[in-house]
């Protein structure tokens, strides 16, 4: 039981910490409640993004239309969530600090096929996806130049909102959410993070 218990905490602690506080019984060492702390709202991040752009997902395919939505946005979006993902995985970053960005661009990758799916083109539904694991493979699998995923990411934050902006721009001319989610609407996670 006690190797359980260990193997399930050294998710959390390193093997310092864990001997801080399972066998010295320090509770009180800082940087050891700053890891952990740490690692648990990493953890509580990715667990909550793993469900942020299913309402919407589901909106879409209970109304069979993607009306509303605007694909350049979706784009936009998915862009800056590759970006954040592919460099922090090429630089070795523990996956709670990138793995919300993960579960966010599978969501988001839906999202876009599905635009064009109920769209009238379900080929440019499975090139898209094709297309978006390729580009995948080339950003975090060796083939991009480690400077070029950091300027990437370096643009982050004014790449999100150019998606906004799109997005509320399409809204507006369109006087209508369409098939958006309520919940999906704000999702300002992914500027918090960067």
């Amino acid at each position: 039981m006690t190797d359980i218990i260990k193997t399930i905490s050294l998710y959390l602690l390193n093997e310092q910490c864990y001997d801080n506080y399972f066998v010295k019984f320090d509770f009180f060492d800082v940087d050891c409640f700053r890891s952990l702390l740490s690692k648990c709202l990493g953890l509580a991040i990715i667990a909550g993004s793993v469900l942020v752009k299913v309402p919407q997902i589901l909106k879409i395919l209970q109304n069979r239309s993607g009306e509303g939505i605007s694909v350049a946005s979706v784009l936009v979006e998915i862009c800056a969530i590759t970006a954040h993902i592919s460099y922090s995985y090429v630089k070795g970053f523990p996956f709670s600090a990138w793995g919300d960005g993960s579960f966010m661009a599978v969501q988001t990758a839906v999202i876009a096929a599905l635009v064009f799916y109920y769209g009238g083109s379900p080929t440019k539904a499975g090139v898209f996806l094709l297309g978006y694991v390729g580009v995948l493979y080339v950003l975090m699998g060796g083939l991009t130049p480690l400077h070029v995923l950091w300027s990437m990411q370096a643009c982050n934050v004014p790449v999100i909102f150019i998606g906004k902006m799109i997005q509320a721009v399409t809204n507006y001319k369109n006087k209508s959410t369409g098939q958006l989610s309520a919940a999906t609407c704000f999702d300002i996670g992914m500027i918090t993070r960067i």
